[in-house]
C-alpha cells in the first residue's frame, strides 16, 4: 500500500495567532482529485499555505509528500516545493521575463545545471499546456488564461507528486475557466494528485470530484449529489 500523499490528523490550522480550522483530519492518496471549498475567511488559504510551508503547523500530525509539516525547517521548504506544484490565483509570473525565462528561473532555482536539459524540460511542459509556440512572449502580453497555462506548466516542471491549485480560475472568465479546468483534468488523468481550492461551483458541478469544505472552523467531506445540473 502506498503512503498517502497528504495525511493530516487532528491538525490545527492557524493564521498568525488565530485558530481558523481545528482538528483537521484529511488523507489524500496518490491519484486523488479533491476540491476544497468554503467562504472567504473560512480557512482554505491558510490550509493551503500550511501545506506548502508558508504557515507553520503547530498542533496535530501533518505529512505531505514525505515531509513532516510540524518539524519542517526553513531550509527544507525549497525541497518540499520541488515535490509539490503550486498554482496560484494571480499566476505569480515574473513580468520582466518571457515565458521561457519564467520557467528557466524555476529550474535554475531548483538545481537544474544542464542548459540543454532545462530547455528540453521547458518545451515539454509548455507543450502539455498548449503554450509551446508562445515561449518567447513576455508574460504581460498574454491573456489571463494563457498566463494560468504558463503557471500550470511551471507547477509541472519538477514532475511533482502533488499539485496544490489555490483558486486557479479565480481571476478568469467562465470560458477560460473551463479551458483551465479541462487542462487540470487532463493532468489528473495522467496520474497527478490534485487539491484545488475554488469558489466556482459551476466547475464542481461540471467536473465531479471529491469535495471537502471549510465551514465553522472545521473541515469535512461533502457528499456528492448525483443529479446532474
Amino acid at each position: 500500500m502506498d503512503k498517502p500523499v497528504l495525511h493530516l490528523e487532528n491538525a490545527d490550522i492557524y493564521q498568525r495567532d488565530n485558530l481558523v480550522l481545528s482538528k483537521v483530519n484529511l488523507t489524500i492518496n496518490s491519484g486523488d482529485f479533491f476540491y476544497l471549498i468554503g467562504k472567504t475567511g473560512s480557512g482554505k488559504s491558510s490550509l493551503m499555505k500550511t501545506l506548502y510551508g508558508d504557515l507553520k503547523l503547530k498542533k496535530g500530525i501533518g505529512n505531505i509528500v514525505g515531509f513532516d509539516l510540524k518539524t519542517l525547517k526553513e531550509k527544507e521548504i525549497p525541497f518540499l516545493r520541488r515535490k509539490i506544484g503550486i498554482v496560484f490565483q494571480d499566476f505569480k509570473l515574473l513580468s520582466d521575463r518571457n515565458v521561457f525565462e519564467n520557467l528557466e528561473f524555476v529550474l535554475k532555482a531548483t538545481g537544474w545545471k544542464d542548459k540543454g536539459e532545462r530547455k528540453e524540460k521547458i518545451y515539454e511542459v509548455l507543450d502539455k499546456v498548449g503554450m509551446k509556440s508562445q515561449y518567447y512572449k513576455k508574460t504581460f502580453e498574454l491573456s489571463g488564461g494563457e498566463q494560468q497555462r504558463v503557471a500550470i506548466a511551471r507547477a509541472l516542471l519538477n514532475d511533482p507528486e502533488f499539485i496544490l491549485a489555490d483558486e486557479p480560475t479565480g481571476n478568469l472568465d467562465p470560458k477560460t475557466s473551463l479551458e483551465v479546468m479541462h487542462l487540470l483534468n487532463e493532468i489528473h488523468k495522467n496520474g497527478k494528485t490534485i487539491l484545488m481550492a475554488t469558489h466556482d461551483y459551476q466547475l464542481i458541478v461540471k467536473f465531479k470530484q471529491k469535495t471537502i469544505k471549510c465551514e465553522g472552523g472545521e473541515l469535512f467531506e461533502v457528499a456528492q449529489k448525483t443529479n446532474s445540473i
